[in-house]
């Protein structure tokens, strides 16, 4: 898994004009192929009378999925550059979708790559990208006597509190950074007076 990637900070849309055409890029975070689709589903839904609806997606961290879309554009003027944009920033989970509605002066296909991929820069600036960072995942189980004060000190110090469950004990979820496992173990066992058990889990991202 990459340490880290960059995704887009929330969804929304960005509208611009050039040359009498409407470009609107949507932008969204997405976990799965099938969320980047239904997302683009959901925008031809909302524009049915745009000429174009281009896209292109990036989904894992290591930029395993790609695909991109002209949608009846010039081959490579529109699809690409979007996705070329995406890359260059390093973007991850995201998808952009493109609607265009002609305004009826051409672009040529210089005009178009530069339209369709501005616009997706233009958008990534306005929304604003936030990043990511692999954590480990691991499990806290604690005593009810210390489990607030043990709750309230990890998010003092700055730990990815994930999840507080009470039962007979208390377990209480953590992301940590790999470089910092060893040493949470030595805080842990100060924090409870060696009280606490300590669990290894496996990997995800959070904000970093």
């Amino acid at each position: 898994m990459a340490e880290q990637y960059r995704t887009v900070a929330q969804e929304g849309v960005h509208e611009a004009e050039i040359n009498r055409s409407r470009f609107l890029c949507a932008l969204a975070p997405a976990a799965t192929e099938q969320e980047a689709q239904d997302f683009l589903a959901r925008v031809r839904k909302e524009h049915p009378a745009a000429s174009h609806h281009c896209y292109a997606y990036v989904v894992g961290a290591d930029a395993g999925i790609q695909r991109a879309s002209d949608d009846g554009e010039p081959g490579g003027t529109a699809g690409a550059p979007m996705l070329q944009m995406l890359m260059r920033r390093e973007m991850r989970y995201v998808v952009a979708v493109v609607t265009r509605y002609y305004g009826g002066v051409k672009l040529g296909a210089g005009g178009l790559i530069r339209a369709y991929g501005g616009v997706v820069g233009e958008a990534l600036d306005e929304l604003g990208t936030i990043t990511r960072q692999r954590f480990r995942l691991a499990t806290v189980t604690v005593d009810h006597q210390r489990a607030g004060k043990l709750e309230n000190d990890l998010r003092a110090t700055g730990r990815s509190v994930r999840e507080v469950s009470y039962g007979e004990v208390v377990t209480i979820g953590i992301g940590l950074p790999d470089a910092d496992v060893a040493a949470f173990r030595g805080w842990l066992a100060d924090a409870t007076a060696g009280t606490a058990a300590f669990e290894l889990g496996g990997e995800a991202y959070g904000d970093a």
